[in-house]
């Protein structure tokens, strides 16, 4: 299945490996490789991470403390928000207005 970004989603993943490669070298390609793994357990199995909305699933990284926050499409599936434990829940909600993503 494919994987897309929203634009927002995507700055925030390029955002926290820059972070982390400031803490130490290596460390950004790493937290990368473990969001990539994230994707691929999204891709084989979609709707086996949970709902947090009508229209949203989280699936959690294994090392990190990030949700990788998902809309299912019949083609593909959209990566809304690459959302960091800390953050404050539900920044990402006003990007469902992107088409297709609407959460009713």
């Amino acid at each position: 299945m494919k994987i897309s970004f929203l634009e927002p989603a995507r700055s925030e993943l390029e955002e926290a490996v820059r972070h982390y490669d400031e803490q130490r070298v290596g460390l950004g390609a790493e937290f990368a490789s473990e969001v990539q793994s994230t994707l691929q357990r999204i891709a084989n199995c979609p709707t086996t991470w949970a709902k947090i909305s009508a229209n949203i699933r989280r699936c959690r990284t294994r090392r990190f403390p990030y949700d990788v926050l998902y809309h299912i499409q019949a083609d593909a599936i959209v990566i809304v928000a690459m959302m960091h434990h800390h953050r404050k829940p539900g920044y990402w909600k006003k990007r469902l207005a992107a088409p297709d993503l609407s959460d009713r």
